[in-house]
């Protein structure tokens, strides 16, 4: 069974599924569902779409060098079987996924290192500027001003005959 990739989005083609499109030179490109052949279409450049794996790599969201990738790349050279080569490389392939994921999760760690620290700086201002909303308004009477108190001063009024006219 051939599994094919995706020339837009780079996903699994299985046998029996998807679009192929075949261009007047000869190239051939094959597509997992219509969305992929439709924005082919319309000449969009995968690299800009941000559902697709070219930007999520491009845009450093993926990994993009690692080793354990070149095993995926299609070969067209027949190989003869031999079964102690097959033994080994289901073997290799058991191992070479179990670096894959470990290399993926510290990828992943290292892009959500900060991101701990920044949602804990938004969740103080927040709860900083709703304070009101949190606490009782008798709570906020009660506790200590963070301003100078209020001093109520007598002003004397100068006695002053009424109904004289302003000056000018």
């Amino acid at each position: 069974m051939r599994l094919e990739k995706c020339w837009f989005c780079s996903s699994t083609v299985y046998p029996g599924h998807g679009i192929q499109f075949v261009r007047n030179d000869a190239k051939i490109f094959r597509f997992c569902r219509s969305k992929c052949h439709k924005n082919f279409k319309m000449k969009r450049n995968p690299r800009k779409v941000q559902w697709t794996k070219a930007y999520r790599r491009l845009h450093g969201k993926d990994m993009t060098q690692d080793s354990t990738f070149e095993f995926e790349r299609k070969r067209n050279r027949p190989e003869r079987y031999n079964r102690i080569v097959a033994e080994n490389t289901l073997k290799a392939i058991k191992t070479i996924d179990k670096v894959r994921v470990e290399r993926e999760a510290r990828h992943h760690k290292r892009r959500m290192m900060g991101k701990k620290a920044k949602e804990q700086k938004e969740a103080a201002k927040e709860v900083e500027q709703s304070i009101h909303m949190v606490r009782a308004p008798a709570a906020l009477q009660q506790e200590s001003p963070r301003t100078l108190p209020k001093i109520k001063v007598k002003v004397a009024q100068p006695t002053a005959v009424e109904n004289q006219p302003m000056e000018e």
